[in-house]
């Protein structure tokens, strides 16, 4: 099914610096200064993403988008005042480290600002219905943020940002947030503990990061108690372990909230070849996921469905993942063919280990009364 389908970016965004680094570490001492991208939160992972839509030509069947930044009314609904003075003049006096890992350059505030305009932009188009769905092409992330502090290369939570705008501007109820970039959606669980009417789910990699968390214990408090959902999965996963746990916990979740909207923080980095996980998903995967997500947002909400762009750090790999979300996003295929899909699927986990692993997540949807 073809739909209208916008896709918001901006270049500026590709202009957020992340200083001197080999992968995550900052160089010096023993760390030697990379011969190549350096931080693994590089522009080029989102930039080749884009790249590819265009040169497979379905940029030019979708609606692209610029935003303007987001205000400060928008960030203080999230953010206190104190927290953002000290990144803006970080900022303005050229950059250095806001967070153990949160590096910044001169402009990544407004470069952040205009991240999560981005965002906002999208959920307002889809919730106004001049968009059936969208995707922002958000950078630097923000799933990890808390409201006073930078985590995990992210300075403004990007999502809760927009789902405030939008409730205060347009009156939105219920929102239903899934989480599937790799690492645990921290900084969105914290924003919204004690509200019932946001959803959080978050899928990520047992243990990865923050270092050590699973999280199935956490389910909100007061009245979000029941409204915070976790999915730990084993290391190595795979795509039977990501489908089945859509299938048992993601999508009965849905149907049980009955959401307005959907918003997916979208991060690529479960896949097979990312440097800072280890989940084995390929561009099917994902594409999988996302049909799941859209067939429960036509029957739960008009398929109100929007995805915000998170993680993610294969730079050859990330730009077919991000291409099959669009292709199904919009109902559209490309002859774009995936180069590694044959071989991820050669190396999914044996029988045993996703057996093993639906028993665990089938634990997890009793756990959650589903």
């Amino acid at each position: 099914m073809k739909r209208t389908t916008g896709f918001f970016f901006d270049e500026r965004c590709f202009w957020h610096s992340t200083g001197l680094h080999a992968t995550t570490l900052p160089v010096g001492g023993w760390v030697q200064p990379p011969s190549g991208a350096g931080h693994a939160e590089s522009p080029e992972t989102k930039r080749r993403m884009k790249n590819l839509m265009d040169v497979s030509g379905l940029s030019r069947q979708l609606k692209l988008l610029s935003a303007e930044l987001a205000d400060e009314e928008d960030l203080l609904r999230i953010h206190p005042a104190h927290y953002l003075q000290r990144f803006k003049q970080l900022s303005d006096n050229g950059g250095g480290m806001l967070g153990e890992e949160a590096p910044l350059g001169p402009g990544s505030y407004e470069i952040a600002k205009l991240s999560a305009g981005l965002a906002c932009a999208a959920v307002e188009a889809v919730l106004k219905g001049e968009l059936d769905n969208a995707y922002s092409l958000s950078r630097p992330p923000g799933h990890h943020c808390l409201p006073d502090q930078s985590m995990g290369f992210c300075f403004l939570a990007n999502i809760p940002i927009a789902i405030e705008r939008a409730k205060d501007r347009l009156g939105l109820g219920k929102v239903a947030v899934i989480d599937w970039d790799v690492h645990h959606g921290n900084g969105t669980q914290h924003i919204y503990w004690q509200r019932d009417d946001v959803l959080t789910i978050s899928l990520h990699q047992d243990g990865c990061f923050p270092a050590g968390y699973a999280g199935e214990q956490d389910r909100g408090e007061g009245a979000g108690a029941g409204y915070n959902i976790n999915i730990p999965l084993l290391a190595g996963a795979g795509d039977d372990g990501y489908q089945y746990a859509m299938q048992q916990i993601v999508i009965p979740a849905l149907e049980q909230f009955k959401p307005e909207m959907i918003i997916i923080a979208c991060g690529y980095d479960a896949n097979a070849i990312d440097p800072l996980a280890r989940m084995q998903l390929h561009s099917d995967s994902f594409r999988a996921m996302t049909a799941q997500v859209q067939s429960a947002a036509d029957r739960l909400c008009g398929g109100k469905l929007v995805m915000v762009h998170e993680g993610g750090y294969a730079e050859a790999y990330v730009p077919f993942c991000g291409l099959a979300v669009m292709e199904e996003l919009s109902g559209i295929r490309t002859e774009v063919q995936d180069p590694m899909l044959e071989f991820i699927q050669q190396q999914q986990p044996r029988e045993a280990f996703n057996q093993f692993q639906r028993a665990a997540i089938d634990q997890l949807a009793r756990q959650f009364n589903l």
